[in-house]
């Protein structure tokens, strides 16, 4: 599993400085994950792992090693899957008011370090639509998480709706990060490996067939680990999103999405994202701590690599966050 991680400790050495000579040493990571105490301590009670591993340790001193050796001036928080609805005993609001309260309290001793972005009390509709006024009015939330599907009702269905229409009011940035399918695993193929990948890719295109983009234009929503493999099979899919059942309007509508570099900064995954998404849509994600920091220096050094113009590594690296981030503007 982790045979692409770096042949020696010196390699990240090298990698720190391969960022400051190739001037992303200012980073902003639009993925980068936070696993509060209470939090951790309580998936633990319900048995949950990270697919057929343990959860990773998260520290605030762990992140900002990760960040000071990657050169990650900024990092935007977030809970990563499962979220906070386990089952229908689950103290869902109260878990999700105390994750953004732990994240707001981060970015209130870091302003200039940290975002987040708030977890929502899916699919307790009612709960959800407090909970974003709260995390944006009185936590100063930057954004919103919201997993692919929620009980197996995928983003874009209507039933969302009247969440999506509250985001589109406030102008939000979404990330939208992948779950386990709603059906069993292959034995031997942890949900993390393959089922994430189309995970978030169905959601994208639940997205745009059901003209949600259209109805809240003013949504800004980062797909994880560059889209899945939206990039790759688009044409696939184009006429199926579209409006009019043109390929070129399909494409058109799913390039609306912006996608971060989590685990997808490779020579084989790289091309493909560069060559179909918008140069404003992409941004720099390092999938800490689920990606421990050797596999996320190994990643950024990837990216570090590949050969891009000033342009497309500034606007990867920083400028395209700030566009979506004003915190950090």
């Amino acid at each position: 599993m982790n045979t692409d991680l770096p042949r020696s400790h010196g390699q990240s050495r090298c990698a720190s400085d391969s960022a400051k000579a190739t001037g992303n040493d200012s980073r902003i990571d639009t993925h980068h994950h936070i696993l509060p105490p209470q939090y951790a301590a309580w998936l633990d009670s319900r048995g949950i792992a990270d697919g057929d591993r343990p959860l990773p340790k998260w520290s605030l001193e762990g992140a900002l090693d990760l960040m000071n050796e990657n050169g990650i001036a900024a990092s935007v928080l977030s809970v990563s899957t499962p979220g906070v609805y386990l089952d229908a005993d689950a103290d869902v609001r109260g878990m999700a008011r105390a994750v953004n309260e732990f994240a707001a309290d981060i970015v209130s001793r870091y302003p200039k370090r940290f975002g987040f972005l708030a977890t929502l009390p899916l699919p307790d509709l009612d709960g959800a639509l407090a909970e974003t006024a709260h995390a944006f009015d009185t936590l100063q939330a930057d954004g919103i998480i919201l997993l692919s599907n929620i009980g197996g009702t995928y983003l874009g269905d209507a039933s969302w709706d009247p969440l999506m229409a509250e985001l589109d009011r406030r102008g939000a940035t979404i990330l939208i990060h992948p779950c386990a399918l709603p059906s069993d695993e292959v034995p031997g193929i942890p949900s993390y490996a393959a089922d994430f990948l189309l995970d978030t890719t169905r959601a994208a295109i639940n997205i745009a067939k059901s003209g949600c983009l259209e109805r809240f234009p003013r949504l800004r929503i980062i797909l994880s680990h560059a889209g899945g493999f939206l990039p790759y099979a688009a044409q696939r899919f184009a006429n199926l999103c579209s409006a009019d059942g043109s390929s070129e309007s399909g494409i058109n509508r799913l390039r609306r999405f912006y996608f971060d570099t989590a685990l997808s900064s490779t020579p084989y995954a790289l091309p493909s994202l560069l060559s179909f998404a918008e140069p404003t849509h992409i941004t720099f994600g390092s999938d800490w701590p689920f990606a421990a920091k050797e596999r996320s220096a190994y990643y950024r050094q990837l990216l570090d690599d590949f050969p891009l113009t000033d342009e497309q590594r500034h606007a990867i690296a920083r400028g395209n966050a700030q566009a979506l981030f004003p915190r950090f503007a």
